[in-house]
């Protein structure tokens, strides 16, 4: 069985203080069972890092560059986010993509540089509103699952976690019902079999992403295609969070 996996990418929000207490509010939780990961602003990364030390939450990066080192002002290697603790970076956001204009050569290029340098990797797939009702929804997921994988050999996917974030449900309130994303989730488990094999892509944590909150958690993670969560607004509180991974938690009891 895989293990649950329940993330919380804070975007860009929060101060120094407020990161800080977050992390050790969310450290200080019982966790049995689940996988915690946080992704917050990279100037805190150091700060959040010391504020779960001895607690097996994992800090990651929100973003990284693909290129090691040089002459890239304002950009952030996949180095320097290991050196200040994180041990994963989250590419290929839906944000990244469609804000910044990221392509899927580009995302491709970042995850060898992380895998690389010795970080594991979130790949976030997703379609918007209107390639979803067009019924581009596997074709989009598909290209960006593809794209993304080139070059990660079977033994490096073991590093790799994918998560399904429908556009038109991040951030809106808006949510995939449980049958909408488990249907997504089984197809991309499927392109990663084609990819590689049944064995790898049985193994492949996929988590959904997109409007995740303490009330749909249960339902959409009771679903064994569905291995967690990468959760946005609701990971910025506590008392918001916490049920989130306590959902996961009574699934792996279960």
């Amino acid at each position: 069985m895989r293990t649950p996996y329940v993330c919380g990418n804070w975007k860009m929000n929060l101060d120094r203080a407020g990161a800080r207490g977050l992390a050790a509010a969310i450290a200080q939780h019982r966790m049995r069972g689940v996988d915690i990961g946080l992704f917050p602003p990279a100037v805190y990364l150091d700060e959040v890092v010391r504020a779960v030390a001895g607690s097996n939450l994992v800090v990651g990066g929100q973003n990284c560059c693909d290129e090691q080192s040089g002459a890239f002002t304002g950009e952030i290697s996949a180095a320097m986010l290991k050196d200040v603790g994180a041990r994963v970076v989250l590419l290929g956001h839906s944000e990244r993509r469609h804000v910044f204009g990221e392509t899927d050569e580009l995302i491709q290029r970042k995850i060898q540089r992380a895998l690389a340098d010795g970080l594991h990797v979130m790949l976030c797939v997703g379609e918007t509103l209107a390639e979803r009702d067009g019924g581009q929804t596997e074709a989009v997921v598909g290209r960006q699952l593809t794209r993304g994988l080139v070059g990660v050999a079977r033994e490096a996917l073991g590093a790799v976690t994918v998560a399904y974030e429908p556009v038109w449900a991040i951030g809106t309130g808006r949510t995939a019902s449980p049958s909408q994303a488990a249907d997504v989730h089984r197809y991309a488990r499927g392109v990663c079999s084609g990819l590689y094999d049944s064995a790898a892509a049985a193994a492949l944590r996929i988590l959904y992403g997109g409007s995740v909150k303490a009330d749909n958690a249960a339902e959409l993670l009771a679903d064994p295609d569905i291995d967690g969560a990468l959760v946005g607004g609701a990971s910025l509180r506590a008392d918001h969070f916490l049920p989130i991974i306590d959902a996961a938690q009574r699934v792996s009891a279960s």
